[in-house]
């Protein structure tokens, strides 16, 4: 075993096992200053529940990367930006802050990653036909697309384990393609995978239902960030490397994406086309859907991460079809997903309303 092959698993092993041993501490001081998470209407737990679990993994992810990595090639500014959302969603775990107020956050993070560190979108790879973006456009791409993944992670954390698996997959992808293609310009991050798929398993440790602790928003916004900066290096990878997709690597890397980019999606165009705001909170998730055909939290849990594993392995294997074909298929097969999800849930009305 190689040296690099040792420091990957002592940074897992640190991550993992600061995670592991964090999380009952914040369970207990959660519990003695009765900072717990109320059930409401919109959520799926009964109980009272901390919703701190994101310090654990921030806690594991943070010191195995500070200790174990190579933090050239923009993870120093990564690690800046985390900090930054971190802080922004402890406050919000702890007193609740306006979504302007998180927005500042994220706007903060996103610029020390594109201007500190030059971290952006620099060719659409022939995507309708637009190859390198003129600079502006690049930064503006850029900034939407931190911001759209870090707030798909963040809408997706809505039971128990979904959000943790989601970017445990996600990100255990992402981190095979650094190690074998990432060489000098890439290969460190393999290092940011293994560090978040270390925290992430000591927290679903407890995390898996009935959870006895929450992500958070401290947890889905530091994951969403870093997932989006892990998804737009992958994309450069693919255009400056070659690597195995070379310009097919945007298609790729929105089938890694598909179920927390879907779901946003489809919960947006929904809300809009009930006239109400896209950001207005109700029980319209994919996994609020699939609960209510009667799967029980892991089972849905474990559809959820089935059906996104089913998409990666086809972009994978069906890469050579360009992005306009694997783009075409994947909105294709959503539109499927929407309308099978649509179909059922008015002819479940009709069977309440006629029971």
């Amino acid at each position: 075993m190689n040296a690099l092959g040792i420091q990957l698993g002592l940074s897992f092993l640190w991550a993992f096992l600061v995670a592991l041993f964090a999380v009952p501490s914040i369970i207990y001081i959660a519990h003695l200053k009765n900072m717990l998470d109320t059930p409401n209407v919109r959520t799926v737990h009964e109980s009272l529940t901390p919703r701190l679990g994101g310090v654990a993994v921030f806690a594991g992810f943070m010191s195995a990367l500070t200790i174990f990595a190579d933090l050239s090639n923009g993870i120093q500014q990564l690690l800046a930006g985390c900090i930054v959302l971190f802080f922004v969603g402890l406050k919000d775990d702890l007193v609740s802050i306006s979504v302007s107020k998180k927005f500042v956050g994220q706007l903060l993070a996103t610029g020390v990653v594109m201007i500190m560190a030059d971290i952006r979108v620099t060719s659409f790879q022939g995507i309708l036909g637009i190859h390198e973006l003129p600079i502006g456009i690049s930064y503006a791409f850029t900034f939407l697309a931190i911001v759209g993944i870090t707030n798909a992670i963040n809408l997706i954390d809505g039971l128990d384990g979904l959000a943790g698996t989601i970017v445990l997959i996600i990100t255990s992808t992402y981190g095979y393609y650094f190690a074998r293609y990432g060489g000098t310009g890439y290969g460190n991050y393999v290092f940011v995978s293994v560090c978040l798929i270390g925290g992430m398993l000591g927290f679903l440790r407890y995390n898996f239902h009935r959870a006895s602790i929450f992500m958070g928003d401290t947890g889905s916004l530091v994951c969403g960030f870093i997932v989006s900066i892990l998804t737009i290096q992958f994309i450069e990878m693919g255009l400056k490397v070659g690597g195995p997709f070379a310009a097919s690597s945007p298609a790729v890397a929105i089938g890694i994406l598909f179920v927390p980019l879907f779901d946003t999606l489809r919960v947006f165009i929904v809300r809009m086309m009930a006239g109400r705001s896209p950001f207005s909170p109700d029980k319209n998730h994919v996994h609020h859907r699939i609960l209510a055909m009667g799967f029980q939290q892991i089972s849905t849990v474990m559809l959820l991460g089935l059906l996104n594993l089913v998409v990666i392995l086809f972009v994978i294997n069906f890469a050579a079809l360009g992005n306009t074909l694997l783009i075409g298929a994947l909105v294709a097969f959503s539109v499927l997903i929407s309308i099978f999800l649509g179909v059922y849930q008015s002819r479940s009305a009709q069977q309440r309303v006629a029971s």
